[in-house]
């Protein structure tokens, strides 16, 4: 429900909050430009969005909370998932039996709450709030796990049971029966659960001398969460072995597997690996969602040139697109990303991945298995007599995978692989290193993505502009010039604008986020193949000269690309020289 022009234009009136003159004009603004009076009296000035908010609530009778100094509930602020709980500014504050009392900033976001009341099966009473409120109220999902499920798990690590108090070897069946004790399996489940909260891309679970470590990465920064007793090690790492269907009594060799759970309608599989070490054996999971809907290029960080750049690599029916980059630079997103373009009806795609991190529908996935000797280039011959259209090969590591690659696209396939290396005119030398032929490689290659990941900043930074010492400074590791004519031709500021009014920002500590930072996104550059490239190539050229002919026809590289992002405020320039690492 939304309050009628007529109906806020006699209450202001009647209430006397703005003059009849403001009102008119206001009212001649909204006429012109088809906007609602309530909109225009805010975009004039007369009024702040939470006046307008506070208006609303009275004439509509819904009830205005503020959320400022209120601490909610953990279980009942998780009830609502923090991705909607951002991008609807939709709050869950206050449960009874049949009832969950929900804080908006738009009422009439009817969408919102339908899921909710889907998802928890009550009765939904919207309220209206500020922003203020609603700020505070979204910076409470950023528990830490200790502070919010520390005295529950040490104490349920005090309930666990000891079974080999003398040193003995512990049976298998001692084992399991550890793995399915309750205090060890509210435990995992608590470790788990939050880290999936938290938006953690890995968990760590480090056993010490007299205590046992967990960590949480996340958005790309490994940080403590937990700290337990050396007790809990054996119990929770026999409950992450069931769960992953290995071999309970192998302490002495690294093993691997996975396992799914689902919460709050997401499934999130979990990769894990076990290595013993000195202490114990060390736990590593690495989280995948699987739901990949709603990713795009420009999503994940492509824009303009470099965007158009792998568009017209997809548009190709032949040809190879490298993504590359060091281990967690979203090398694979980029590439589901790209097949996600690609998967039509009339496209068959195969791929050879290892691991098969998302399952997508309507591709025919295959996962390598090298002890049976199933590896990417016995995958790849085998995808080649499967009438591919398309193919996607998890990571080129060898000379044989390579040469079959290069083989692939020749003979009428569009090839999408990873490779790791540094920067995209590099990938040219590695490829060349593990034995392809020159001109077979530039008669396939399209494009090289180089990629890494940056930090975004949150909304609650602070803005500076740069002085000419740091633009002296930063002039030495990028070309301003190129960054600022790049920022015009996308007119992401004024064509008249120069670096004296072009505002970067900081990162604001304990604002919004504990430092500054939500979520991840990639910096990129992109090496298209063009034909100067190409005879570069086969003269055998450096990486450096490779690069430098494509900065001469257009290419960002990444740290220009960071720069770039950093000036539309989406990073900072400390974040892009931290992950670059110049």
């Amino acid at each position: 429900m939304r309050i009628q022009d007529e109906q806020l234009k006699r209450f202001i009136l009647d209430a006397g909050l703005i003059k009849k003159s403001d009102i008119a004009e206001a009212e001649k603004t909204a006429k012109k430009e088809d906007r609602t009076l309530s909109s225009a009296l805010i975009a004039s000035g007369h009024m702040t969005e939470d006046d307008m908010r506070r208006v609303e609530s009275y004439v509509l009778g819904i009830p205005f909370v503020s959320l400022k100094n209120t601490k909610i509930d953990f279980e009942t602020l998780v009830l609502i998932p923090e991705p909607v709980a951002r991008n609807h500014n939709v709050i869950a504050y206050k449960k009874t039996d049949d009832t969950l009392e929900v804080a908006m900033l738009d009422t009439a976001d009817l969408p919102a709450i339908d899921f909710i009341k889907k998802k928890v099966g009550l009765r939904i009473q919207p309220r209206l709030t500020d922003t203020e409120s609603m700020r505070a109220a979204l910076r409470q999902y950023q528990k830490t796990l200790k502070d919010e499920f520390g005295d529950l798990i040490m104490k349920d690590a005090s309930e666990l049971k000891v079974v080999n108090e003398d040193g003995e070897e512990v049976s298998e069946k001692e084992l399991k029966a550890m793995a399915e004790d309750l205090p060890v399996v509210r435990i995992v489940d608590t470790l788990l659960r939050h880290a999936i909260i938290q938006g953690a891309s890995d968990i760590h679970i480090e056993p010490g001398e007299a205590e046992v470590v967990v960590r949480y990465r996340i958005d790309g920064i490994l940080s403590d969460a937990m700290k337990l007793p050396k007790i809990a090690s054996d119990s929770i790492v026999a409950r992450l072995k069931v769960l992953s269907s290995l071999k309970l009594d192998e302490k002495r060799l690294p093993q691997d597997g996975r396992f799914k759970m689902e919460m709050d309608g997401q499934k999130v599989s979990f990769r894990v690996s076990m290595l013993p070490v000195f202490y114990g054996e060390k736990v590593v999971m690495r989280l995948l969602r699987e739901n990949r809907a709603g990713f795009s290029l420009e999503g994940i960080g492509f824009h303009g040139s470099t965007l158009e750049r792998i568009h017209r690599a997809t548009r190709k029916t032949t040809g190879i697109i490298l993504v590359t980059g060091p281990t967690g630079s979203g090398k694979s997103t980029s590439l589901y990303t790209i097949l996600d373009l690609l998967n039509t009806p009339e496209v068959n795609i195969s791929t050879i991945e290892d691991p098969i991190e998302y399952q997508m529908p309507r591709i025919n996935q295959s996962q390598v298995k090298p002890a049976i000797g199933f590896t990417f280039a016995a995958g790849l011959r085998s995808l080649m007599r499967q009438d591919p259209d398309v193919i996607m090969v998890g990571e080129i590591r060898d000379e044989e995978t390579a040469s079959l690659a290069i083989n692939a696209a020749l003979t009428g396939h569009l090839v999408l692989a990873t490779l790791h290396t540094n920067s995209a005119s590099g990938t040219i030398a590695r490829l060349l290193d593990m034995g392809a032929e020159a001109f077979l490689l530039v008669s396939t290659l399209r494009v090289a993505v180089g990629q890494r990941l940056v930090r975004k900043l949150s909304d609650d930074k602070e803005g500076y502009i740069l002085t000419k010492a740091e633009r002296d400074d930063l002039s030495k590791k990028v070309d301003l010039d190129h960054i600022l004519k790049t920022l015009k031709e996308e007119q992401l500021v004024d064509p008249k604008a120069t670096w004296n009014n072009i505002q970067f920002y900081h990162p604001k500590e304990n604002g919004e986020t504990e430092d500054g930072y939500r979520g991840r996104m990639g910096i990129h550059e992109v090496l298209e193949i063009s034909p100067t490239l190409k005879e570069l190539v086969i003269q055998n050229k450096t990486s450096d000269e490779l690069e430098a002919q494509a900065r001469k026809e257009g290419m960002l590289t990444m740290i220009e690309d960071g720069i770039f992002k950093a000036a539309q405020g989406l990073t900072s320039i400390e974040e892009v020289l931290r992950v670059i690492n110049e």
